[in-house]
């Protein structure tokens, strides 16, 4: 079917602060004559839309159909929809939100300049087939009849307001008189390229009922006890008028909500939702074109008999990922950290990665490059990554430089390679994990735009600097961090040239390879002589992040690297055993532990409750990850980029590395490492072969090892220094499933 030419609304005027429009109403009837077979559709609706037929909702999840930029991609829903049309009169009926299309509500970021911004449009086109193969076409056009919903406010960061008195019944339905409803108007056509949405929907994962309800001045305060992403079903008798407030927040300050840490809208519109009652029974209702992040709702505007536990369900929404891997062990801190990490990666998975689903709503890329690998391991995103990223080359400019939120309305260019690498990273660990060489072909040829954009911002001294470094560090402002900018840039952009240099050397492009290499090489030949200190050992800034980026992406030598390693050492015992590093560092540092044989240090510097640590998050009652290690005014407490301590669970405790050399998705190396202060450890990954499943457990003065890999998988077993199996002694054995008994020596 061809996509429909013509977008209808409902009026050119759109929200603003100053002055709402409602959501509109839209509908369609049209008689059905002759028997049919087949019915589809296609549907847009800029920014949001929800879909009825007879009165059913059919919309496929929530916020449907996606958040891009208008300009740049609009999609396309794809719908069967012939068991909900009948002979004689049907209904096609459908609300619109502003979502990005009216995303007032985003100015911090220039979202209310974006070319593209009007009142919200639909486009739609149904076909109706008998055996004959005899079309029906009904089409999108000003023959729709519109009138203004009870949705009198509605915005992605803010909230919804509803006014039930105000509600049509039976609206969507056939049988009702719309004589008085107006026509539909023409509206501009967008300029993106149209798609299908082809990713999974957001749908709601789960229901939370309140743990506690207090009464307060100012109202009631529901507390739900975790830290999630979502909306909440509101269930009452009221009154006719009664107007009920829900303010939703993370934080609370001498016992009451606190909005300071997300107030990036006026005063009033944080997170606040309203509902006005009709008056007439029990009514329920949810919002439907917005999403907040919480853990706290304050709810005001109810008599104290209203505030019950069925008052509120919290409604947690994520896309509909699947799980791929998990872990779980003997220390408690541990499992809080993997189902806080499991958490916030959800609440921060809106369609694609995002930096907190409470306040910014954004599509950082530097968050999402940080968070790749052990999404990937736990669950299974390739298919949104692969979407987002035709968004991201969308936005890929005449230089080749990306920007760091995604979409954007053209804010955020010169984040830096840190935050620049989701256009590799991307592609890169979804080929790894996933096997998927249509994702490498798909960006190639912006992979390569931005090798030269590189290239063309090497300084005189032959490195990279520009844009953001290693963000959070913790117990400082998040810009103020240790490495120096040129040494973390110069980094990060070597790194991008290795990845693109393995890419194009998948897809054959030796050109563009050969191009890489010769990047790569002049980067690293710089930071090597500019950047570190051979006396020492030591890379600049000689802080923690600085030295094990060095190590970790290889810009020491294999045989330097032990010494190197000793002063990482030498600046973690100088920091009382405690990490030191922004997000940059966070993410390699507990690996590069690991691989030189210091796995019990990583697993302590994660788990103390001593700040800084993942575990002093704990200590303090986090549910989720915090956006930095001691939290500040205006910080998130649910982000995700903090995340890889998962990865490091499941890679390097429970042992599982697929596809190590990267050459063979069907191979797997089971290395674990027997943390002292652990009794047992288990973890699994779903790879595109089937379950990998690793399990120790020490019982005396051995370590039981149980693992299982399908059958067409190849590996080995890999112990630390120190461990030999109790049969031969031997350090590796075949990789194949069964029950190994293991020797501390």
């Amino acid at each position: 079917m061809d996509f429909p030419k013509k977008f209808i609304a409902a009026t050119q005027e759109y929200t603003t602060f100053e002055k709402y429009v409602p959501a509109p109403y839209l509908r369609k009837s049209f008689n059905l004559i002759d028997k049919f077979d087949n019915a589809d559709m296609l549907i847009c609706g800029l920014g949001f839309y929800e879909l009825y037929i007879n009165g059913n909702r059919i919309t496929k999840g929530e916020l449907a159909p996606y958040i891009s930029a208008p300009d740049d991609v609009i999609y396309y829903d794809s719908y069967d929809v012939a068991k909900y049309l009948k002979q004689g009169e049907n209904v096609i009926g459908v609300i619109l939100g502003n979502g990005m299309q009216n995303a007032f509500d985003g100015y911090v970021w220039d979202f209310e300049k974006a070319k593209w911004r009007g009142a919200p449009k639909v486009a739609l086109k149904l076909e109706i087939k008998n055996g004959e193969n005899n079309v029906l076409s009904i089409e999108s056009n000003e023959n729709f009849k519109t009138s203004p919903s009870p949705i009198d406010f509605d915005g992605l960061r803010t909230g919804e307001y509803y006014d039930a008195r105000k509600e049509q019944l039976g609206w969507n339905n056939e049988g009702f008189n719309d004589s008085g409803w107006a026509n539909a108007i023409k509206a501009p056509l967008p300029n993106g390229e149209p798609v299908i949405c082809g990713v999974e929907p957001i749908v709601v994962t789960g229901e939370i009922k309140p743990v506690s309800i207090k009464k307060q001045d100012d109202g009631y305060l529901y507390d739900f006890g975790v830290n999630c992403a979502g909306i909440c079903r509101l269930k009452i008798k009221g009154n006719p008028g009664q107007e009920i407030s829900l303010e939703h927040g993370e934080v609370i300050i001498n016992s009451k909500l606190n909005l300071r840490n997300i107030k990036f809208v006026p005063d009033g519109y944080v997170q606040k939702d309203i509902y006005i009652c009709r008056g007439t029974g029990i009514e329920t209702h949810t919002p439907i074109f917005t999403y907040h992040g919480f853990q706290y709702v304050l709810v005001t505007g109810i008599a104290e008999e209203q505030a019950t536990q069925e008052l509120l369900t919290y409604l947690v929404m994520n896309s509909d990922l699947k799980e791929r891997g998990n872990f779980e062990c003997s220390d408690s801190t541990v499992n809080k950290l993997q189902i806080m990490t499991r958490r916030s990666t959800l609440a921060n998975f809106y369609y694609f990665p995002t930096d907190c689903p409470q306040r910014e709503k954004n599509g950082w890329t530097g968050d999402a490059a940080a968070s790749c690998e052990h999404t990937l391991i736990n669950l299974s995103p390739e298919k949104s990554y692969s979407e987002w990223l035709r968004n991201i080359r969308k936005a890929q400019n005449e230089q080749g430089d990306i920007p760091g939120i995604v979409p954007t309305g053209g804010w955020g260019y010169g984040n830096g390679p840190a935050w620049d690498r989701v256009l590799i990273d991307l592609p890169y660990y979804t080929y790894i994990y996933r096997n998927d060489t249509e994702i490498l072909k798909e960006n190639a040829t912006a992979i390569f735009r931005y090798l030269n954009y590189i290239s063309n911002n090497i300084n005189s001294e032959g490195l990279v600097k520009l844009g953001l470094g290693d963000w959070c560090p913790p117990g400082r402002p998040a810009n103020q961090y240790k490495s120096p900018l040129e040494l973390t840039d110069s980094v990060m952009s070597m790194n991008i040239c290795e990845k693109a240099s393995y890419i194009f050397d998948v897809l054959g492009k030796e050109l563009q390879k050969a191009f890489a290499d010769g990047l790569y090489v002049k980067l690293r030949n710089n930071i090597r002589e500019k950047l570190i200190n051979f006396s020492t050992m030591t890379a600049a800034g000689n802080c923690q992040t600085s030295q094990a980026m060095a190590i970790f992406y290889d810009v020491f030598e294999n045989s330097e690297k032990p010494e190197a390693f000793k002063r990482l050492i030498e600046m973690i015992e100088k920091n009382n055993g405690l990490m030191d590093t922004g997000y940059l560092g966070s993410r390699v540092i507990f690996h590069i532990l690991s691989a030189f044989g210091e796995s019990d240090l990583a697993f302590k510097m994660i788990t103390t409750p001593e700040f800084p640590s993942y575990g002093n998050w704990v200590a303090k009652g986090a549910t989720s990850l915090w956006e930095v290690f001691l939290p500040v005014e205006d910080s998130s407490l649910n982000h995700h980029f903090f995340g890889d301590i998962s990865s490091w669970f499941i890679k390097c405790i429970s042992g599982i590395n697929l596809n190590p050399y990267k050459n063979n998705i069907n191979e797997v190396n089971i290395k674990p490492a027997f943390i002292k202060y652990l009794d047992f450890a288990k973890g699994f990954h779903i790879a595109p072969a089937g379950k990998i499943s690793s399990e120790w457990e020490r019982k005396n003065d051995s370590v039981t090892l149980t693992i299982s890999v399908p059958e067409n998988m190849s590996g080995r077993i890999i112990l630390e220094n120190g461990y030999i199996f109790e049969d031969n002694g031997l350090s590796f054995k075949n990789a194949v499933s069964g029950v190994y008994i293991i020797k501390e020596v």
